[in-house]
């Protein structure tokens, strides 16, 4: 989510807030000799505008790589002060802005790499990517695994274009989050690269496993979002030397590698309303009365107290068990103490 120093504009995420948004991206909106859903898409840069063009069939994956990446940005920060709100906005510091860009590019190569996979896009296809040389021999190689291969290099085209085409002054402010943003992309790309892994499926009389059949398989993606918020918790301060070049602000630490996250800009603490730094406050926020973590009162309501009211909840109840096979349940209404930041 990239900040210039003044306007704060969050030119990526509009980027692909519009692909994951836009109700042009269906397959029916792909006419050749057509290109209306590349000039309507907001927030893409020249260089993004002609890999539109040339890709069109790609969008739609980029735009449901997008979505992966809010749904999971809100789902990891559901119990902190910024809750991943103000992605849909135009403001966001410090490792927040770090998270944005890695969950973001990690969920577009997730997203493509799956496509190609299923026979959706028609530049790619399964993943080619070479044996294991742990594999038993014994073990064949084949299936049709994500192109993680395809969706890495595609990500990292599209993605980047944006920070690429841009230039400023070696040793400015802009060029220090250009620099952040590229790093941050790479480590997100880098991450689904990691936990992507052999999966295999049995062959044989009877289920027997005589024979097996390998692949690679991408991680589950909240694997991935369980891993970039550990590295946002370790995400390293950095600032530019005399050369121009990003370096960590603490030298007592050992520098970050292209696998973990970096920031510039300290973050706000996100407890009132700040329309300059995008935080939405915590007013009205729900907490947990009993925890001492960030999702407890005390933490999340940033000391100004609490009200307490009662509310109704439906869940699942007397679960009974049939056969042969499914699981049976009443809803049931009670009442629970909720809380709620004053």
């Amino acid at each position: 989510v990239l900040m210039t120093m003044t306007t704060r504009t969050n030119d990526i995420e509009t980027c692909l807030r519009s692909l994951a948004m836009n109700p042009l991206l269906i397959p029916e909106a792909y006419i050749i000799g057509a290109q209306p859903l590349c000039s309507q898409l907001v927030g893409l840069s020249q260089g993004q505008k002609k890999l539109c063009q040339l890709y069109q069939d790609h969008m739609q994956y980029i735009g449901e790589g997008a979505k992966t990446g809010i749904r999971e940005c809100q789902y990891q920060f559901r119990h902190r002060r910024w809750n991943c709100s103000t992605v849909d906005n135009s403001s966001v510091f410090g490792r927040e802005t770090a998270f944005t860009y890695a969950i973001s590019a990690a969920g577009v190569v997730n997203a493509v790499s799956r496509a190609c996979r299923e026979g959706e896009l028609s530049s790619c296809g399964c993943s080619r990517a070479a044996r294991p040389k742990d594999l038993p021999r014994d073990w064949l190689w084949g299936g049709c695994g994500d192109n993680l291969n395809y969706g890495y290099r595609f990500s990292k085209e599209f993605v980047d274009a944006r920070e690429r085409e841009k230039s400023y002054p070696k040793g400015t402010a802009e060029s220090a989050r250009l620099l952040m943003n590229l790093h941050n992309n790479e480590a997100g790309r880098r991450t689904v690269s990691d936990l992507a892994h052999v999966s295999c499926k049995c062959h044989g009389v009877s289920g027997s496993c005589s024979l097996k059949t390998c692949w690679l398989q991408l991680a589950d993606f909240r694997k991935v979002g369980d891993a970039l918020k550990e590295k946002y918790d370790s995400a390293a301060s950095m600032k530019l030397n005399s050369r121009g070049k990003m370096v960590q602000m603490h030298s007592k630490f050992n520098p970050p590698t292209s696998h973990d996250l970096v920031y510039i800009d300290g973050s706000p603490d996100y407890c009132l309303l700040n329309h300059t730094t995008g935080s939405l406050g915590t007013v009205g926020r729900l907490c947990n009365k009993t925890s001492e973590g960030m999702d407890g009162c005390e933490l999340m309501c940033c000391g100004r107290g609490y009200d307490q009211y009662k509310a109704q909840v439906v869940e699942r109840c007397h679960c009974k068990f049939h056969w042969c096979c499914y699981v049976k349940c009443k809803r049931c209404t009670k009442t629970v103490d909720q809380f709620v930041c004053k």
